[in-house]
């Protein structure tokens, strides 16, 4: 079995507080993506599970067996890393070999291994050349291929496509994940982008500060984010937010801003009827956004649109409503300019309202 299992988990630097009681099961042959923004304790999380951090507090298990104390080499785990690590002065074959060689293994078995890992990946004919006669996609595919070969119980990447072009970025995600129903191994990556996250995770671990925010599935994170900040981080282009007052009438309850009102179908009037603040976070998705023929007041917002951003099967377009910038995702055949009114009418299945004091989710 190669779940991998954090209790309490904590790592302190002097004074800082880089991972704090994180807990988190990640289950045999499964997929696991930790995102975050630069600080937010990740790479930290990913070192202390491969050994190369020392643990503050709490336990991590492989299996059944506590591997606090065990020395990097000794957990059967392989890493990737951001910058890939190859020798520079060793061939391709001489780089996957390394590590088993290091461990004794007979010379039949180690090219048997490089072999089969090197046709996964389709490298055969690069196993003469260096390092620095290699592309970055190729640096990459021979970073993992050192990995494959050692058969670890666990894969650990760490933004390994972050060196990567945006085309071979794509292109790469796709062969990972290939490879991981291939192997049929459990893997923890870690990356700060959440388009990767939400590509190639079976489960995502959004963290900030430290802390664990919410776990999920891509679907889960996107529909039902349960604060601001996981709301704001998953999905691209990001969630629009915006401040409202809740005015109640009878049974019903509408958002209101300085510009521009919202009626709240009974479903969501039923979730915030006993919400005692005046105010409610707004956030709606650009692609929850239409554009509208006319304006219906509570049910349409009047808008001038700032900058048209079309992308090719889609336009992004930045507007004001009132005081409050907003981005909409609209049909590529829209005819939009700079400047001119544009009428959208929010999907209100999909708008999500949040606590003004601890921003987390009311609906």
């Amino acid at each position: 079995m190669s779940e991998v299992k954090l209790e309490n988990i904590s790592k302190h630097f002097n004074e800082v507080i880089a991972v704090d009681d994180f807990n988190l099961c990640i289950k045999d042959r499964e997929f696991v993506v930790l995102v975050g923004p630069s600080g937010c304790g990740k790479t930290t999380t990913l070192r202390m599970i491969a050994g190369l951090e020392t643990i503050t507090d709490g336990n991590i298990y492989i299996g059944e067996r506590l591997i606090n104390r065990l020395p990097a080499k000794d957990r059967n785990i392989a890493m990737v890393f951001q910058n890939y690590a190859l020798y520079p002065h060793m061939s391709v074959y001489q780089n996957m070999a390394f590590g088993l060689e290091q461990r004794k293994a007979p010379k039949e078995e180690i090219k048997t291994r490089v072999k089969e890992a090197a046709e996964i990946l389709g490298i055969q004919d690069l196993m003469g050349r260096r390092p620095k006669q290699l592309s970055g996609g190729q640096r990459q595919r021979v970073a993992v291929g050192r990995a494959i070969v050692r058969k670890p119980e666990v894969f650990l990447f760490d933004e390994p496509l972050s060196n990567l072009d945006a085309k071979l970025r794509v292109q790469t995600r796709v062969e990972l994940k290939k490879l991981h129903e291939r192997l049929a191994t459990t893997i923890v990556y870690v990356t700060h982008d959440q388009v990767e996250a939400m590509t190639m995770g079976d489960r995502i671990v959004v963290m900030k500060d430290g802390l664990i925010q919410q776990v999920g599935s891509p679907l889960e994170l996107y529909n039902t984010p349960v604060n601001t900040f996981v709301a704001g981080f998953i999905g691209s282009p990001a969630m629009n937010f915006f401040e409202a007052e809740l005015v109640r009438s009878g049974d019903l309850v509408n958002l209101q801003t300085q510009s521009f009102r919202i009626d709240l179908p009974p479903e969501k009037t039923a979730v915030i009827r006993e919400y005692s603040e005046k105010k409610v976070v707004v956030g709606i998705r650009p692609e929850d956004l239409r554009e509208a023929k006319e304006h219906v007041p509570g049910k349409t917002i009047q808008t001038t649109v700032e900058v048209v951003e079309p992308i090719g099967s889609e336009i992004y377009i930045n507007v004001i409503a009132g005081e409050y910038p907003l981005t909409a995702s609209v049909d590529r055949k829209t005819r939009v300019k700079p400047h001119q009114d544009f009428v959208l009418e929010p999907s209100l299945d999909y708008l999500h309202l949040f606590d003004t004091r601890n921003e987390n989710a009311l609906t």
